[in-house]
């Protein structure tokens, strides 16, 4: 099954509430490669690669978040799947 990658970037209450972690750990349960991490300007960035049904998964997951965020507008494009394999957390931007 051939891979998709998209590049999100996450609006709202989202940081200082354990966003980058949870993004993580529910990308690595799906089995996705890429890459999260916080912008100076409040948003979230981050790229998911996998199969597009559990992209899809992670992007509705995305929408919610963990308990105590907020998630208010999620923008999304179409981008090239990240060069190797796992998730990581990246410094902020």
């Amino acid at each position: 099954m051939p891979e998709t990658a998209i590049h999100v970037y996450i609006e709202g209450r989202v940081q200082g509430v354990w966003f980058r972690g949870w993004t993580q750990k529910q990308a690595v349960k799906l089995g996705l490669s890429g890459w999260v991490r916080n912008l100076s300007d409040g948003r979230v960035e981050a790229v998911f690669a996998g199969e597009p049904a559990k992209v899809d998964t992670m992007l509705s997951l995305c929408r919610k978040g963990p308990p105590l965020a907020r998630v208010d507008n999620i923008t999304t494009s179409e981008t090239d799947a990240p060069a190797g394999a796992g998730f990581e957390t990246r410094p902020t931007t």
